[in-house]
Order: C-alpha cells, then structure tokens, then sequence
C-alpha cells in the first residue's frame, strides 16, 4: 500500500508540472485567433459510445472468460487501424443519408474499439483451468461476473483517455467536430485555460484508475 501511495504522489506531480506547462505557455500563436467553442454536440455521442461499449465488451469477456484473448478470429478484427474502419465506413455508407457525422463515428468508434477492449478484459481475467472450471459452468459464470465486476472501474478509469486520442482519427476521417479534434486543436492553438482543464480530466481519470489498482493489491 505504501508502493501504490508513492506512485500516487509522484504521478500527482507529474501531472502537476504538465498542468504548469500548459498555463505557462505564451498563448495563441496567431493572436487573431480565438480558442474554438467546445463541442458540446459531441458529448451526447460520447457519452452513448462509452456506455455502450462499457456494458458490451465486459459482456462478450464474461462470454468468452479468459481465453477468448486467444482467438484468432478476435486478433482478425483487432488487427485493422482506425482509420481503415473510417474509410471502409465512408466507402460503404447510403450516399442518401448524407454524411455519417456522429452516429456513423459512433458505429466506426465501437467496431474499432470493442475488439480491442475485450482482449484488455479477457487478459486480465484469472485462468479457470483447472479450478473453477472443475466445479461446473455456474460457478465459473459467476466467478466471471466476480472478476469483471472488479475490473469494470479500474479498466474505463484507464482506458478513457486512450479512447480520446484514438478517436481523433475517426473524427478528421469522418469530417466530425469531437473531442479529441477540440483537445488536438487547443494543443495548436496554445489555449492555456482549454489545455487546463483537459490536463485536470486527464488526471481525475488517471488518479482513478490508480486507486483502483491499490484496492486490488
């Protein structure tokens, strides 16, 4: 415990010098330019996205249990990049709906991502040979849910700002106005009170992924 309190404190300070570099930096770089609004549009689709896909993929690894991270069917689909389901999305969308805009980054966002994030969960579960595999399908069903209840809060506190970045792809393939396009654009424009309250959200979620991984130990 006082390993993970340690940690604690010194990625507090990390994250506190990254919050002082950006208040300190010199500020826009053409003075013209104003910091964007944000996309308050897309928190609506975010918010959609991340629940979705924190309910389906520990659904799917409760399914598989731990050797669904095996699979090769599974390495197939988590193979492709981001920016492949993007362009696959445009190449094969109804030229009659329109643009995607956000539902079809959304369909993009959870193909790409669900693979991915069932393998994290598969991983991380417990092995069931030859125990509790030994005592019958219930109990190994339960010990899943056990394991991925566990797991479900320490997993989005971590994978969170990896979903953000990678959503950037997908956003500038797609032609939508995101979150990761808002955070990209506030690093270019050197918006210091933008960049200050990504870096504070950013660290909220690491410091919550970090205590979910002391109450483990």
């Amino acid at each position: 415990m006082e390993a993970v309190r340690r940690g604690l404190l010194q990625g507090l300070l990390i994250w506190g010098l990254g919050l002082a570099l950006a208040l300190g930096l010199p500020g826009a770089t053409w003075k013209q330019t104003a910091p964007p609004a944000f996309p308050w549009a897309a928190l609506g689709p975010a918010f959609v996205a991340v629940s979705t896909l924190s309910l389906l993929a520990p659904l799917v690894a409760w399914s598989g249990g731990p050797d669904l991270s095996t699979r090769r069917a599974l390495a197939l689909l988590e193979a492709p990049p981001d920016l492949l389901w993007g362009a696959l999305l445009l190449a094969l969308w109804p030229t009659a709906l329109g643009p995607p805009g956000l539902g079809g980054w959304l369909v993009a966002f959870l193909t790409a991502a669900l693979p991915g994030e069932v393998r994290w969960l598969s991983q991380a579960m417990p092995g069931e040979h030859p125990f509790p595999l030994a005592w019958g399908r219930k109990v190994v069903r339960r010990v899943r849910w056990l394991e991925l209840r566990r797991l479900w809060g320490r997993w989005l506190a971590a994978r969170l700002p990896l979903w953000l970045t990678a959503t950037l792809v997908l956003e500038r393939v797609l032609g939508v106005p995101g979150l990761g396009t808002d955070w990209m654009t506030r690093v270019t424009l050197r918006d210091r009170a933008g960049l200050a309250c990504w870096i504070l959200a950013l660290t909220l979620l690491w410091a919550l992924s970090h205590t979910w991984e002391g109450e483990r130990s």
